[in-house]
């Protein structure tokens, strides 16, 4: 998605930031996406809550075609979709009370007095920022990382949405306050009913929370399938390197090594056939080189873009 024009007026080359991906959230399901800085996982995420506008494909929201609707039809069902952003320091209006940062998306919508005073306690209550009283006159340099991204998250939550993006949500946070995030959000799911699609680059973590996941390379999906299945059986050697990159406790645990060579191409010329060809430690010639590998399902609901696995 997107284009790259030379500041000195030259060509045009068109950056394909998000290509051919498709994958479907279930309702009440946290759905993963992880992979490197780079390969197009919050362009996603935007692309889904519309803060970002397709060049082409479709994105559905219960069976409605959203992608080519305009800001007045996108209004009512922006009430429905939110977005949590990685860094809670930079997401808050600085000048803003909480409550007013709470309560500023039911202001936009129309909902005010009472009803919106109500919704912020409540949604206050729910990410266990208590009592409320504490919060609301306070401006975000007054509290904690965790606390503001909390703030963030019940911002998310005041219009009662059905499905968030949390776009890397603990990764700006300590270590020691990250379960406490992710804890929240699998509570909420519970309590609220929502979806979640959960962008990290740190499996461990999707390990913790996600049900599902999709590993994406340079704006594509390598592979996806459950959460379980993925980091147990995984197929492609891009999500086996990721594994491998994630520290084990226990010094004299045995598992198979794969590491990737150099750092993830420029999306504004990405290498010919499979875009992994270049880093891939199983390389296996002039497919890899010239063959783009098609997303095959390979059994288990579990789909793999790899020559090494077609059939």
């Amino acid at each position: 998605m997107g284009f790259f024009k030379s500041i000195l007026g030259g060509s045009q080359l068109f950056v394909r930031a998000v290509d051919d991906v498709s994958f479907e959230v279930k309702p009440q399901e946290i759905y993963g996406l992880a992979g490197e800085s780079g390969s197009g996982k919050t362009t996603t995420g935007r692309l889904l809550v519309r803060l970002t506008s397709p060049t082409s494909g479709k994105i559905f929201f219960k069976n409605q075609d959203i992608s080519s609707l305009g800001d007045k039809s996108l209004k009512p069902i922006r009430r429905k979709m939110q977005i949590i952003f990685q860094d809670p320091y930079e997401s808050l209006n600085p000048r803003k009370y909480i409550r007013g940062i709470v309560e500023e998306p039911l202001l936009i919508h129309g909902i005010v007095g009472k009803e919106a005073e109500d919704r912020v306690h409540e949604v206050m209550e729910h990410v266990q920022l208590t009592p409320p009283e504490d919060y609301l006159f306070r401006f975000p340099h007054e509290i904690s990382g965790g606390q503001r991204q909390r703030v963030a998250v019940a911002r998310a939550l005041v219009l009662q949405p059905e499905f968030i993006v949390a776009d890397e949500p603990v990764s700006m946070l300590d270590v020691s306050i990250r379960a406490e995030i992710l804890n929240l959000m699998t509570d909420l799911r519970e309590k609220l009913g929502v979806s979640f699609l959960y962008i990290t680059h740190d499996l461990a973590l999707a390990r913790h929370i996600c049900d599902s996941l999709a590993v994406m390379y340079l704006g594509k999906i390598v592979e996806k399938g459950s959460t379980e299945t993925l980091l147990t059986e995984p197929l492609h050697p891009y999500t086996q390197a990721l594994i491998s990159a994630v520290p084990v406790p226990d010094p004299t645990s045995r598992r198979i090594e794969v590491t990737v060579k150099g750092e993830i191409p420029s999306p504004v010329t990405p290498p010919s056939g499979c875009r992994f060809h270049t880093r891939c430690p199983a390389y296996i010639g002039d497919i890899c080189r010239t063959k783009e590998p098609p997303l095959i399902d390979v059994g288990k609901n579990h789909y793999v873009a790899c020559h090494l696995h077609a059939k």
